[in-house]
């Protein structure tokens, strides 16, 4: 037995006519309805993590410690070793 999905609706105002006229070509493009592109546009966006997500979850890694110095190893390649 299946469940239905909770849905919400989003209502954006004030679009530049200019930027409507490029989303309207891109689903056209894309062979997708207006809201179908916008949605998965907003899917997307939404799956990216922010700058300060990407932060937090850099912050809470810790730092690496290596075993040879990153600057060795490059002068090594250089010199062909």
């Amino acid at each position: 037995m299946g469940y239905a999905k909770r849905m919400s609706t989003l209502q954006v105002r004030d679009v530049p006519a200019e930027v409507h006229r490029t989303i309207k070509l891109r689903a056209a493009s894309a062979g997708m309805s207006l809201s179908d592109y916008v949605l998965g546009e907003l899917v997307a966006l939404a799956r990216r993590p922010t700058l300060e997500e990407l932060s937090a979850r850099i912050e809470q890694r810790g730092r690496v410690s290596l075993a040879t110095d990153p600057a060795a190893l490059l002068e090594a390649g250089r010199e062909g070793r």
